[in-house]
């Protein structure tokens, strides 16, 4: 997979993720793409050239229903050496609510921490 190439989301409409791929110049195959889920091919990544000049693809895979339930959810589009090309996050159920707010105050914490750690730092070689 070459370096320039890009994926970039265009939706997520009625369980479909839809991207376009812009390879490289000299790439000519159709991207292999998968969609992966907790370390595991969970569904097929299907690519529609657009355009052959800038070698532009229309991405699409369907997001299998049955991995969908309370909570959040990450999936991963990556391409054949494994590099995560894009992802996104499905959250739902009620105890989501309470696990987003679980985890900004876990960041507020850390970047208070952080914060804290920065200033005795700056303190310490100024002074």
């Amino acid at each position: 997979m070459s370096n320039t190439a890009k994926l970039t989301r265009k939706r997520i409409n009625n369980g479909i993720y839809e991207g376009v791929y812009q390879g490289s110049k000299t790439e000519t195959a159709a991207p292999v793409l998968t969609l992966i889920y907790q370390g595991e091919t969970v569904g097929d990544v299907y690519a529609d050239q657009i355009n052959t000049q800038e070698n532009t693809w229309l991405i699409r895979c369907r997001i299998p229903v049955n991995i969908i339930s309370d909570g959040l959810q990450t999936f991963f589009i990556c391409a054949e050496d494994t590099t995560a090309m894009d992802n996104f996050s499905i959250a739902s159920g009620e105890a989501i609510d309470d696990d987003l707010r679980n985890e900004i105050n876990l960041l507020r914490e850390e970047l208070d921490m952080l914060k804290r750690a920065f200033r005795r730092h700056c303190v310490e070689t100024m002074g």
